[in-house]
C-alpha cells in the first residue's frame, strides 16, 4: 500500500479531480474534464512515469513494491490505460461505443438503430456491446471500451456508484446515460421516470375497474422502481398487496407462461397482470388463452416496451410505449456536439412515455 505521506503529496491533484467529476453543474469539455493520465498515476504512486508504464504493460519488469504502488494508484484514481498505441489526447477516433442489455426482441433496438443512423450521417461509427443484464459483464465491457478511447459512450440505464462509474469519470470521455432519470448523471442523460410509469399504469388499470393485481417481472433495477411505485398506488387506494412473481434473469415467453401458472395458483381471482416486458406479457397472454381465460373481460394484461408486432396480434397487447427514436436522436446530438467541441448546456432530457391501450385492457 502507498505510504500516507505519498497519498498526501498528490491530494491536491485528486481533490481537483474529485470536485470536478462529482459536480454535476460543471461544464465538461471533450478531453479536458479532469481525465486522469498515466503521469497522474505515477505522481500518486511516487514513481517515474516510465516505471508506471512498465508496471501496467510489462509488470514482470518492475519490483513487486513498485507494481503494488502503481496498482493502488490505478484503483484510487480509476485510471484506464489508453490502448490506442500512439494516439494523441486530442485525436478523434470517429467511434462511439454503446452498451445495451440485449438486442434480442429488445425494447432498445429502436434507440440503437436511430442512434446508429444519426451517428453514421455525421461521420461516426457505432460499436455495440451487450451486457446481458449482468453488472459484471457491463463492467468488463466498459473497461474494454474506455481503453480504446472512443469519442463518446452511450449507456442504457444509470450507472450506479462503483468501479465502472469511477473509471468513466476518470476517463473524461463524453457519456450519455439513457432509459432512466437521475439528477446526478455521470455527464449527460436522456430518459424517463420508471416510478412515474408504475404510478400511471396503476391508476390506468384501477380506472378500468381492476381490483386484484399481480406483477410478473424480471430482476432489473428499473423494473424494481416501476414495481414499487405501482404497489404504492394500489395500497393507497385500499386494494391490498400486489402479488409479485420474479422470474430472475429470464425474459422469455416460456417464463411468462410459467409465471402465469404461479399467479393463478396463488391468486386465482386476479383480474390484472402487469409485466416488466412485452415478451413476458405475451407469455402470460398465451397461458391465459390456453386456459380459456377471457381477455380483457376476465383479465387485463399490460406489457412494457411496445415491440413492433404487438399491434397486429389477436388480441393486441396493451403496453407502455417509450419513444426510443427520440432517445437515440438526442443522445446522438449530445455525443456529436461534445466530440466536436461544442458546449452542451442542457444535459438532462426527459422524453416521457405513453400508455398504449389495446385489446388486452
Amino acid at each position: 500500500m502507498l505510504e500516507r505521506n505519498e497519498w498526501h503529496r498528490s491530494s491536491a491533484c485528486l481533490t481537483h479531480y474529485e470536485s470536478m467529476t462529482d459536480n454535476t453543474n460543471t461544464k465538461r469539455s471533450r478531453r479536458t474534464s479532469g481525465a486522469i493520465t498515466l503521469r497522474d498515476v505515477a505522481k500518486l504512486a511516487g514513481v517515474a512515469p516510465i516505471s508506471a508504464s512498465r508496471a501496467l504493460n510489462t509488470p514482470h519488469h518492475v519490483s513487486p513494491e513498485v507494481l503494488q504502488k502503481v496498482l493502488d494508484a490505478v484503483e484510487r484514481t480509476g485510471y484506464v490505460p489508453n490502448r490506442m498505441a500512439g494516439g494523441l489526447a486530442s485525436s478523434r477516433s470517429r467511434l462511439i461505443a454503446a452498451v445495451v442489455p440485449s438486442t434480442v426482441m429488445s425494447v432498445f433496438m429502436e434507440t440503437v438503430e436511430t442512434l446508429n443512423g444519426a451517428l453514421f450521417d455525421a461521420g461516426y461509427q457505432l460499436m455495440l456491446g451487450q451486457s446481458g443484464y449482468s453488472l459484471d459483464r457491463e463492467e468488463a465491457l466498459l473497461e474494454a471500451v474506455i481503453g480504446r478511447r472512443p469519442d463518446g459512450i452511450f449507456l442504457t440505464g444509470i450507472l450506479q456508484p462503483g468501479r465502472g462509474r469511477s473509471r468513466l469519470l476518470a476517463s473524461g470521455i463524453p457519456v450519455v446515460e439513457s432509459w432512466d432519470l437521475t439528477p446526478t448523471p455521470i455527464d449527460m442523460l436522456v430518459g424517463f421516470s420508471h416510478a412515474d410509469i408504475g404510478r400511471e399504469v396503476a391508476n390506468f388499470l384501477i380506472g378500468k375497474g381492476r381490483r386484484k393485481f399481480a406483477m410478473v417481472r424480471a430482476s432489473d433495477e428499473r423494473a424494481d422502481r416501476r414495481a414499487v411505485a405501482f404497489a404504492e398506488i394500489v395500497a393507497k387506494r385500499g386494494l391490498g398487496q400486489v402479488l409479485e412473481i420474479n422470474v430472475g434473469s429470464s425474459r422469455t415467453l416460456r417464463s411468462g407462461r410459467e409465471a402465469m401458472q404461479r399467479v393463478l395458483a396463488e391468486t386465482p381471482d386476479v383480474d390484472a397482470i402487469v409485466c416488466s416486458s412485452d415478451l413476458l406479457a405475451l407469455g402470460v397472454l398465451t397461458e391465459a388463452k390456453a386456459r380459456s381465460i377471457s381477455v380483457p373481460s376476465r383479465l387485463s394484461i399490460m406489457g412494457f416496451g411496445d415491440v413492433p408486432f404487438l399491434a397486429d396480434m389477436v388480441p393486441a397487447l396493451s403496453t407502455v410505449r417509450i419513444n426510443g427514436a427520440d432517445i437515440g436522436n438526442q443522445a446522438a446530438r449530445f455525443l456529436i456536439d461534445r466530440a466536436e467541441g461544442r458546449a452542451v448546456t442542457t444535459r438532462i432530457v426527459d422524453v416521457g412515455f405513453s400508455i398504449v391501450e389495446r385489446d388486452t385492457t
